[in-house]
């Protein structure tokens, strides 16, 4: 089954209103003394996650009963299928805790290897990005999307490029990929935001070398790439998702609006990738 681009827009509409109605939970809870726990990993888990991820299952089982989810807190262990949802309830969740309100809700849905379809909301911003076969973005009021407007990204302005860099993941990778390139100006950003803000043209690149998941990043990656942007992985193409064998796990990617400089970003060669359906490709092949 392919999907046609309208039925893509529809899914992602529909996506679009699950995500704003699992940030009101976490507007909810945003502020105030949130439970949580730190799974084996060291990351946190709230009460928050948990009552938004419920929402955003119960969600997609009553509108798309016959695919199947893979979400961070209940269900990241399932394996994929050819049609299936990732699913982030609260990206961000350290900083969710902390108060700041950069963190967001991401849902997308994978084809094949790809997403096609995403949604993902900022609920602390009132700003949700949605994509099918196009990138569109709404203000969110009584938590709903409201009017929204194509989005298109930025080509890569003469005095150099703003980049995006997390509050809390620095590391000597990165550092040197940015290095390499003409940055003028950096910004702190927190969360899967960071692909949404380079598909709005607000920002330039975003690279990342250390840990993410494949829910932290299906949905802003297929915003950015509907948005006439890319996300790259070190062999120069596109991001998979579906790796079950390396548990839903990256490797390093950055994000680009301006395609252009894609060549000119050195993300670390960290040996064989294995894609969906275990066929393994080396890393350091185009």
């Amino acid at each position: 089954m392919t999907l046609t681009e309208p039925q893509r827009d529809r899914i992602a509409a529909t996506l679009a209103q699950i995500a704003c109605d699992a940030g009101e939970i976490l507007r909810g809870h945003h502020g105030g003394d949130c439970a949580h726990v730190l799974k084996p990993d060291g990351s946190p888990s709230s009460v928050a996650d948990l009552e938004a991820e419920q929402l955003i299952l119960q969600a997609l089982a009553q509108r798309f009963p016959d695919i199947p989810v893979v979400a961070e807190e209940t269900s990241h262990d399932a394996p994929p299928a050819d049609l299936f949802f990732l699913v982030d309830p609260l990206d961000g969740t350290r900083d969710f805790l902390a108060g700041n309100p950069e963190y967001s809700v991401n849902i997308g849905l994978i084809e094949g290897n790809r997403p096609v379809a995403a949604a993902l909301a900022a609920p602390g911003l009132g700003r949700i990005w949605y994509a099918g076969a196009e990138a569109r973005e709404a203000p969110i009021r009584q938590g709903r999307p409201q009017d929204s407007t194509p989005i298109r990204v930025r080509p890569a302005p003469a005095r150099g490029l703003v980049a995006l860099v997390s509050r809390r993941h620095g590391d000597v990778e990165t550092e040197a990929c940015l290095a390499g390139l003409p940055i003028e100006s950096r910004r702190s950003a927190a969360s899967a935001l960071k692909f949404c803000l380079i598909a709005s043209g607000e920002a330039d690149i975003y690279v990342r070398c250390g840990p993410t998941m494949e829910w932290d990043t299906a949905a802003g990656d297929h915003v950015l790439t509907a948005a006439g942007g890319c996300t790259l992985t070190p062999t120069g193409r596109p991001m998979i998702y579906g790796r079950y064998a390396l548990s839903y796990r990256n490797g390093p990617f950055a994000a680009l609006g301006d395609p252009a400089y894609a060549a000119r970003v050195g993300l670390p060669d960290r040996g064989p990738m294995i894609r969906p359906r275990g066929e393994e490709v080396s890393a350091a092949r185009p």
